[in-house]
């Protein structure tokens, strides 16, 4: 869901950095081949995550849900010469449109691909980070939270995506809506976690940005 008009996302989208070449192409066939597209970060949103990315030039990011690897290039585009992305996702069948444009982009080196159970993963990964990006199972979100902030290096942030998730985090029909009730009580741990400051942003299905105080 988005919050604004067809029209004012148009205008928006007119009068921003234009999406570069590769990743209008991987937009292109990610809707062209692969079910629920609209995973995909997309033009603005990937705008987004790079120009914080390039503002707080990590060293290291984790993202935890790759989908076709859009977020992930984008989220590059701000790393460090040395820096990596480690990139978590448990479906195998993306890895092969992943790689396509990974290898394209120039950043593979960067790029570090984790497939498999998120928390798994992260329980047996010995890293810590500047810049998180989560993006997965949304009845997940608060374990993925306690996972990733206590690795986070000083004045780390932590971006979540569909927060608002699709208006249901005011219904209170959705209740007994798992991801709906997950998403509810992610947004109000965030905001009343003391160690974190947190702003929820309407970009397409709400974004929030927490940085480590």
């Amino acid at each position: 869901m988005d919050f604004i008009s067809e029209k004012l996302t148009e205008y928006i989208s007119e009068n921003s950095n234009k999406e570069p070449k590769i990743l209008a192409r991987l937009n292109q066939e990610t809707h062209q081949k692969i079910l629920k597209p609209r995973m995909l970060s997309g033009h603005i949103q990937g705008r987004l995550l790079s120009m914080i990315s390039k503002m707080k030039s990590p060293s290291s990011i984790l993202e935890i849900g790759t989908f076709t690897g859009y977020g992930t290039l984008c989220l590059a585009e701000g790393l460090k010469e040395d820096g990596k992305i480690f990139t978590i996702d448990q479906n195998e069948e993306l890895l092969k449109i992943q790689n396509k444009y990974f290898d394209e982009s120039g950043k593979r080196n960067k790029i570090i691909q984790l497939t498999g159970n998120a928390k798994e993963i992260l329980n047996d990964l010995n890293e810590t980070f500047d810049l998180v990006f989560i993006d997965a199972d949304k009845e997940n979100y608060i374990e993925y939270f306690k996972l990733v902030s206590e690795r986070l290096n000083n004045n780390g942030i932590i971006i979540s995506d569909n927060v608002l998730w699709s208006g249901k985090v005011l219904d209170p029909s959705s209740e007994n809506d798992e991801e709906t009730n997950a998403l509810v009580h992610f947004n109000k741990l965030l905001n009343e976690d003391k160690r974190f400051e947190t702003v929820i942003l309407p970009l397409r299905d709400g974004l929030s940005i927490s940085r480590l105080i």
